[in-house]
């Protein structure tokens, strides 16, 4: 375990490190800032770094009061460092394309500054339009993020579901991330947001956490106060993981969720539709019987009854399909969270956000509640989701 946290951290160190220095060659090394500017820029870019760098180690060395505003700093300056490699890039490439077309044009004409100048007067061009468009782009992801999270809300028509069933409504909730920049205020407001939707179902698919519970417990204690008709459900996430999921199984058991694991519950009566959780697929080789097995969570049910599955990638959709579900709810993507992360994701899971429709089971995607890491969303928006169930109309 150790020998794989310094493997993670020494290529973290080299991959940050590597950004750090792009930035600081393209937006102060090539600009040829005056001093005592680039000192100041300079000695900015090595603190950010530092501060970043450290934040692997903050939240669990120090108390939360004292580790939150460096890693606000930090994880936001994360995101900045994105865009900024991503637009300095980009103009990179376009400087050097303008570059060469300019001074063949100027060795045709037999005239204009010397190619120092034309250098210099274009690295701060093309660095100046980048930094704007990477510091803009941080900035309009940190307004979202920290906006108040909307209700969307989504019709879902199921063909088998039964008379008594039409109307229900699940409000799920997945990829909250209470940890080192969400807390208890972010969650009191999702709570109230949720009872006041008067649910009958609260689905949580996961991600819900980044910390142990002793370090985040206070933090997700609002979570006793969410109010459903048929209760409130969970399935563990790939996060749980990483944070002691059989400690998190049992605390939220305390707190009055009920963790679907593998397993299937019948709801609403003879009129009902039957809820099915299944275990993350990256809990596979973990201790104590871990691991997702969907043959198992519908072992035993009546064939005739809809079944809204809880998992929370939504990879495995298909094999879902077959067995018969009618409706996967899953989170994981965030949409993407950082455009143009979402065409990143599409390449490991089958579909990004949104109601997709296969053979016979329908999957919904959250963009998620929360985020992860910067607090930056750009080309999507968090969101807790209320899902209609209806009657299909053939």
């Amino acid at each position: 375990m150790l020998l794989r946290y310094a493997l993670f951290f020494g290529i973290a160190l080299l991959v940050m490190g590597g950004a750090h220095w792009f930035i600081w060659a393209r937006l102060v090394r090539d600009a040829a800032l005056p001093a005592p500017w680039h000192r100041i820029a300079t000695i900015a870019v090595v603190l950010l770094f530092v501060v970043l760098m450290s934040g692997f180690f903050l939240f669990r060395a120090l108390p939360r009061s004292a580790a939150s505003p460096l890693l606000w700093v930090g994880y936001t300056w994360l995101g900045v460092v994105f865009f900024l490699v991503l637009f300095l890039g980009l103009a990179d490439v376009a400087r050097i394309v303008t570059l060469a077309l300019t001074s063949l044009r100027h060795a045709r004409d037999g005239g204009g500054p010397s190619d120092p100048e034309r250098r210099l007067a274009f690295s701060r061009l093309f660095g100046g339009t980048a930094a704007v468009l990477g510091f803009g782009a941080s900035t309009v992801g940190v307004v979202s993020a920290l906006s108040p999270v909307q209700v969307r809300k989504v019709k879902v028509a199921i063909d088998r579901l039964a008379r008594g069933s039409h109307g229900t409504r699940i409000v799920q909730l997945t990829d909250v991330h209470v940890g080192p920049t969400i807390g208890r205020s972010f969650i009191e407001d999702v709570v109230a947001r949720v009872n006041a939707l008067e649910p009958d179902v609260v689905a949580i698919t996961g991600d819900l956490v980044d910390g142990t519970v002793e370090e985040l417990r206070e933090h997700v204690a609002p979570l006793a106060k969410l109010r459903a008709k048929h209760g409130v459900f969970f399935v563990t996430g790939n996060h749980e993981y990483y944070s002691g999921a059989d400690a998190w199984i049992a605390h939220l058991r305390e707190l009055g969720v009920r963790v679907l694991r593998n397993e299937h519950v019948p709801l609403g009566g003879e009129e009902g539709f039957d809820l099915a959780g299944i275990d993350d697929a990256s809990s596979r080789g973990q201790a104590h019987g871990h691991g997702p097995d969907l043959e198992k969570a519908l072992a035993g049910r009546d064939a005739a009854r809809p079944v809204v599955l809880l998992a929370h990638q939504p990879r495995g959709i298909e094999r879902a399909d077959a067995l018969g579900v009618d409706l996967q709810l899953s989170g994981h993507t965030h949409g993407g969270q950082m455009f143009p992360w979402n065409f990143l994701v599409k390449l490991q899971q089958p579909f990004v956000a949104g109601l997709h429709q296969l053979t016979r089971a329908q999957i919904y995607v959250s963009c998620g509640t929360g985020y992860w890491g910067p607090p930056m969303r750009v080309g999507t928006t968090a969101e807790i989701t209320e899902i209609e169930l209806v009657p299909k109309v053939s």
